[in-house]
């Protein structure tokens, strides 16, 4: 059997139709390069479409990703009838269709479930290198990205850009599902530990939340066992408030963030809103926009411009040169505040249905979708803060994890047996 040269294995790398689901999360770091998937998949879509019509009536995954994203665009298209920004919100609106090709190439090129893995794959070494680069600004304080910024670790992103705390907590369970396969259960716990430390020094509570759910999952689908879930948990939280300790003590940045963590449980209002880093404040004003606007909310991505009409006196995120807070810093009270109970509610359908698909699939679908799922899960849990979901760089994200989701879901078995065996 001949050896295949780096040089053929590159090649079939960069003729793979799995390219462009592979490098949306290397773009990620580098601003709206993303959006360039986009156009990859739209033109892949036309010319599937052109070959075969029928082809999105014969695939569920893909219908199932055109229900998911039709939710989501038309809770955006009834907030807009009305909207405090119309420019803004109806710009959101237009801008949500790109997400239809994105869930149908990945839908089509990832039909056999023999493509599922090297996807996860691909995405974990991506994330691998991200874990490989925080280290390295931890250790000297440089990184690709640059120096680390004040506060905490913003490794490949850059200090201008700190979002790496969130995506490398959402994006871990590719790392850990990887090292799982990889290399079994010893695997999996070291990777654990090596993303741990990472997420910790990136200075971000909400990453905290996201990795321990992540961990979680794949701690108790690993234990199969109430009494060694408890142990392995127990172990694993204990080596985290360690390195937290460890952390605390050496790091001033990180000693600030706990510092600030723990003012929750000073019982005072204005302690509780700075431990949130001004969030309670932002919460009240969203629930104000909803109260006013409880059908179709203020418009989408109009929350920063309705601020001022619903924020108390004094709030300290208006001044000159911002009309106030960008988003409501939640999921759910994003979608009230911009879309109202209408929107809620195609939201809440939607999940419905992902739930759904997921508990009608049978055992082996389940695990194809299992890695997906548990970001999806993670990041959308609802005891948490988030980012914007309607926002061009986040819904993007959520919205590439809803499709290798639902292509995962529905990826077609391969059957094919070695007649020759």
């Amino acid at each position: 059997m001949e050896s295949i040269s780096p040089a053929a294995r590159l090649r079939g790398v960069l003729t793979s139709p799995l390219l462009p689901i592979w490098a949306l999360p290397a773009l990620l770091p580098f601003g709206r390069s993303a959006e360039v998937v986009i156009v990859l998949c739209l033109i892949g879509c036309l010319f599937l479409f052109a070959r075969h019509p029928r082809a999105l009536a014969e695939h569920p995954g893909a219908r199932l990703f055109v229900a998911l994203c039709a939710c989501y665009g038309l809770a955006a298209l009834v907030s807009a009838i009305d909207a405090v920004a119309p420019g803004k919100s109806w710009g959101t609106v237009a801008s949500a269709l790109r997400f239809f090709p994105l869930g149908l190439y990945a839908a089509f090129a990832m039909r056999r479930a023999a493509t599922v893995r090297p996807v996860e794959t691909g995405v974990a070494i991506v994330v691998t290198f991200w874990l490989a680069d925080a280290w390295l600004q931890a250790i000297t304080g440089h990184s690709l990205g640059g120096a680390a910024e004040a506060e905490r670790l913003s490794g490949v992103f850059g200090a201008d850009n700190l979002k790496f705390g969130p995506v490398l907590a959402t994006l871990s369970p590719f790392v850990l599902q990887a090292a799982r396969q990889r290399w079994g259960r010893r695997g999996l716990l070291l990777a654990i530990v090596i993303t741990l430390v990472p997420v910790l020094l990136s200075g971000s509570r909400a990453s905290w939340l996201v990795f321990g759910l992540v961990g979680t999952a794949f701690l108790w689908r690993e234990t199969a066992s109430r009494w060694r879930f408890f142990a392995w948990t127990g172990g694993l939280a204990l080596f985290a408030l360690a390195a937290g300790f460890v952390g605390w003590r050496t790091s001033e940045a990180f000693a600030a963030r706990v510092d600030r963590t723990l003012l929750l449980f000073s019982g005072s209002t204005e302690a509780v809103d700075r431990a949130l880093a001004g969030r309670l404040r932002i919460w009240q004003t969203a629930e104000s926009m909803i109260a006013a606007h409880p059908l179709n909310g203020v418009g989408v991505r109009g929350f920063r411009y309705a601020y001022a009409t619903h924020a108390q006196p004094g709030d300290a995120f208006i001044y000159p040169g911002s009309p106030g807070a960008a988003h409501a810093h939640h999921w759910v009270l994003e979608v009230l505040s911009e879309t109202g109970a209408a929107g809620l509610a195609l939201w809440l359908l939607a999940l419905a249905l992902a739930w759904r698909a997921w508990h009608r699939a049978d055992a082996a679908a389940r695990e194809r979708a299992f890695t997906p799922a548990v970001a999806l899960a993670a990041m959308l849990f609802p005891l948490n803060t988030h980012l914007a979901f309607y926002s061009a760089w986040w819904g993007l994200l959520f919205w590439w994890l809803v499709a290798l989701y639902c292509a995962a879901l529905y990826a077609m078995p391969d059957t094919t047996r070695n007649r020759d065996a």
